[in-house]
C-alpha cells in the first residue's frame, strides 16, 4: 500500500487576486453601509467576530479580535461573545445583529432558526438589516476563503 501524498491547499487569493480583490472593496462597502446606518464600529467587529467563531476561522478570529480590542472592546466581553444570549454584557441592537448574523452563518437551519431573523428585523431598522447582512455575508466569505486555503495561525 503506497502512502498519498498531502498536497499543500491552493492559496485561493493568491491564485486569482482580482476576485480576492472583489471581495476586499466589498467588505469595505459592508463597513462603510453598517457605520452610515448607525452600527458602532464595535458591532461591526463583534458580528465579524461571532460568525468567525461559528465557522471555526483561526485566521478571522485573530484578526477582528485584534481590530474589536485596538477599537476599545472588552476583553470581558469577549470572552462572553458565544454565549451572548446568556449574558447581559450586550444591549438590544447588539443582541438583534448577532442573531441575525447567527440566522445568515447557519443559514442551512434557516427555516427552524426563522425567529432569529424577525428577532433582529424588530430591533433594527431596515437599512441596519441590510447592513448586518451583508457584513455577515463578505466575513463569511472571508472564513471560506482562509480555511479552504489553510492559512496559517501561528503565534505572533
Amino acid at each position: 500500500m503506497t502512502a498519498t501524498a498531502i498536497l499543500p491547499r491552493t492559496d485561493v487569493g493568491a491564485q486569482h487576486p482580482e476576485l480576492y480583490k472583489t471581495i476586499n472593496s466589498a467588505a469595505l462597502r459592508a463597513d462603510r453601509a453598517a457605520l452610515g446606518e448607525e452600527l458602532s464600529p464595535l458591532l461591526i467587529e463583534l458580528v465579524k467576530i461571532r460568525a468567525s467563531q461559528i465557522n471555526g476561522c483561526a485566521f478571522c478570529l485573530r484578526i477582528h479580535t485584534k481590530d474589536s480590542l485596538a477599537k476599545g472592546e472588552s476583553p470581558e466581553r469577549l470572552s462572553v461573545l458565544p454565549a451572548w444570549r446568556e449574558s447581559l454584557y450586550f444591549d438590544d441592537q447588539e443582541r438583534a445583529a448577532l442573531a441575525l448574523c447567527e440566522y445568515i452563518t447557519l443559514i442551512q437551519d434557516s427555516h427552524t432558526n426563522a425567529g432569529w431573523y424577525q428577532s433582529a428585523a424588530g430591533q433594527l431598522t431596515p437599512g441596519q438589516v441590510s447592513a448586518v447582512t451583508w457584513l455577515t455575508m463578505t466575513i463569511n466569505t472571508y472564513n471560506r476563503i482562509a480555511i479552504s486555503s489553510a492559512y496559517a495561525v501561528k503565534p505572533e
